[in-house]
């Protein structure tokens, strides 16, 4: 018989466990040894203990301590400024922050500096009056540009307008609006630095098509006694399109030609009354088109629907002629 040739190493047999108390293994002495220390070791879970009390029992933890809130059902924390009528939230930082900014530059209007002087002449903006002296004996001087002006003067006008659309309760303009608008601005000396000026008026003028001629108040008084009858007794010219029943402002629904709209008319609550808005509205209407000045007894002038302030304004330096269009 032929042996077979073993080509593996035999294997040692397993020694018995003694009744001796044996070493830690080798395995963890290399194992420690070769990572030189805890550092390459995997961090071990914490273990979580609980304080028992000397009873036996478990501690509880400690809590914070607690506030009881109460709901204020009859007090609003929505508030609405006297002065600049804007409403906000009582309490939110945001809301306080907008509010503080928005009603100083409706009292005090905005600053006009060196800054927006250098970019004057970039920008275009041109000086149509100087030394323009109101009713309380101060002057000022008003400048036009374009409403789609860019640069630090576009910005100056853009939070002006936030500022007007806000006090109005009005939406924003409109980029084909502004391409088609002027913005004319009344700017007093400041009364803490002589090398600033304040934005206390602002008139933005735009071209437009056609406007619709205001109903006299007799006429308004006609469409109501018509209405108590039957209808189809009222006739044709009677049918008005009311803009605004609480002032009782009603309009001809007739389209009629019409070159310059007023979109947007503002001035700073601490300087009204002080003939701003009516210098504003003439130098826009005398230098709108070039060469061609208007005149708002013709009917060459229309405002928006106004607020009651802006309806006031409209009847006595229009003298009743000036129209009414949709924005």
């Amino acid at each position: 018989m032929n042996k077979v040739k073993r080509t593996y190493s035999s294997r040692s047999r397993l020694s018995l466990p003694s009744s001796s108390p044996s070493p830690s293994p080798p395995s963890t002495m290399r194992r420690k040894h070769f990572g030189e220390g805890a550092e390459n070791e995997p961090p071990t879970k914490k273990r979580i203990t609980t304080k028992t009390s000397p009873s036996g029992r478990l501690a509880k933890p400690k809590q914070s301590a607690l506030r009881q809130l109460h709901f204020s059902i009859e007090t609003s924390v929505l508030r609405t400024c006297t002065i600049c009528g804007l409403s906000y939230t009582r309490g939110a930082p945001d809301d306080e922050s907008l509010h503080r900014a928005h009603c100083l530059r409706v009292q005090r209007g905005m600053e006009w500096g060196r800054e927006e002087e250098r970019e004057a002449e970039k920008a275009g903006v041109e000086e149509i009056q100087s030394a323009v002296k109101l009713k309380n004996g101060k002057k000022g001087r008003i400048i036009c540009f374009k409403a789609n002006v860019g640069g630090r003067i576009g910005s100056k006008l853009a939070i002006l307008l936030e500022t007007i659309n806000l006090a109005l309760s009005s939406p924003p303009l409109s980029t084909d609006i502004l391409q088609s608008s002027k913005a004319y601005l009344y700017l007093m000396p400041s009364l803490t630095n002589a090398h600033r000026e304040k934005i206390v008026g602002c008139v933005i003028a735009q071209r437009i098509s056609t406007a619709m001629t205001v109903a006299a108040p007799s006429e308004t008084l006609l469409k109501h006694s018509d209405s108590n009858h039957d209808s189809s007794a009222s006739l044709p010219t009677h049918r008005l399109v009311a803009v605004d029943t609480t002032s009782g402002l009603f309009c001809h629904p007739e389209a009629l030609p019409t070159p310059l709209g007023i979109p947007r008319l503002f001035v700073s609550s601490a300087h009204r009354r002080q003939g701003i808005a009516s210098r504003l509205l003439s130098a826009a209407a005398a230098t709108f088109i070039h060469g061609c000045p208007l005149d708002p007894v013709n009917g060459d002038v229309a405002f928006t629907q106004p607020t009651e302030g802006g309806h006031a304004v409209m009847q006595n330096w229009g003298g009743g002629g000036v129209r009414i269009y949709e924005e």
